[in-house]
């Protein structure tokens, strides 16, 4: 990793990263799949953290939480999620750009990790993830 990134950097790769599990858990509501994807999201960030070749997703998987609290809204955890993607896009373009792919990667694979946890509700899960996915691309949809 040829940049140091402090503390509050950091936070924002991992609130997007815990935003993007949680975002596609919370799109689609079911009292026993959430802990499915709960499990799912904690086992594919322990992988990470064990066994990523990238020492910043290593990082970044060390923490705990995913920046929201239990009972943020919906429109929060989307909203926040969104922005922190954005945001770590630019921050590893400007200070590593060698991790950006490695960051993306993660992040789609922890998203699609926990929407394949749980049976049903794919169209919702799909639409979380397709948001997420121009956030990584570094575009706001809401923008232009």
């Amino acid at each position: 990793m040829s940049a140091t990134f402090t503390d509050e950097e950091i936070e924002t790769l991992r609130k997007g990263a815990m935003g993007a599990g949680l975002l596609v858990s919370v799109s689609d509501r079911g009292f026993f799949d959430t802990f499915k994807e709960a499990g799912a999201l904690s086992k594919h960030v322990a992988n990470a953290r064990a066994s990523s070749d990238s020492a910043l997703i290593k990082q970044v998987a060390e923490g705990h939480g995913t920046g929201f609290g239990v009972t943020t809204p919906i429109d929060k955890v989307e909203n926040g999620t969104l922005e922190a993607l954005r945001a770590s896009v630019q921050l590893l373009s400007a200070k590593a750009p060698e991790e950006l792919e490695a960051y993306r990667s993660f992040v789609l694979s922890l998203a699609r990790s926990v929407a394949a946890a749980a049976p049903g509700g794919d169209e919702a899960e799909a639409a979380a993830i397709a948001k997420i996915e121009p956030a990584l691309a570094g575009s706001d949809p809401n923008a232009g």
